[in-house]
């Protein structure tokens, strides 16, 4: 099934954090999952998952500074931005750093293997042609 494809997600809030992790885990994903930036950071940096989720409002390191420290040491990992707020102008600052979408919390979880899916056939098109 997708067991070979790893996700990161990183968000500080449990309730939504631990619902979305085993709903993606039952669609056949491999989740780890950080409550903020710098475990993910961390996280990334040991074991690199295929795509990333991050959540824009998190204790310690936001997901904005998140992302700009994980574009110093990979450029290419695709990362979707998870926000409360559909009018956050950190979305629009986060395009600059190279995202591969924007997820909105309240959203149906259908919505997002939609989007997951989307970033991960672009990303690996991408990889095959810059082979």
């Amino acid at each position: 099934m997708r067991k070979d494809i790893k996700i990161m997600l990183a968000d500080d809030e449990e309730d939504f954090r631990k619902p979305l992790s085993f709903w993606l885990e039952s669609k056949g994903y491999s989740v780890d999952c950080a409550e903020n930036g710098e475990i993910a950071i961390k996280m990334i940096q040991e074991n690199t998952p295929n795509i990333v989720l991050l959540d824009l409002n998190m204790p310690v390191l936001d997901g904005l500074g998140t992302l700009k420290r994980i574009r110093e040491f990979n450029k290419d990992l695709p990362v979707i931005i998870i926000s409360a707020y559909v009018d956050d102008p950190r979305v629009r600052e986060a395009n600059a750093y190279g995202i591969s979408g924007v997820f909105y919390k309240g959203k149906d979880f259908k919505d997002w293997l939609s989007l997951l899916e989307t970033a991960l056939r672009m990303h690996k098109k991408l990889k095959k042609n810059n082979k």
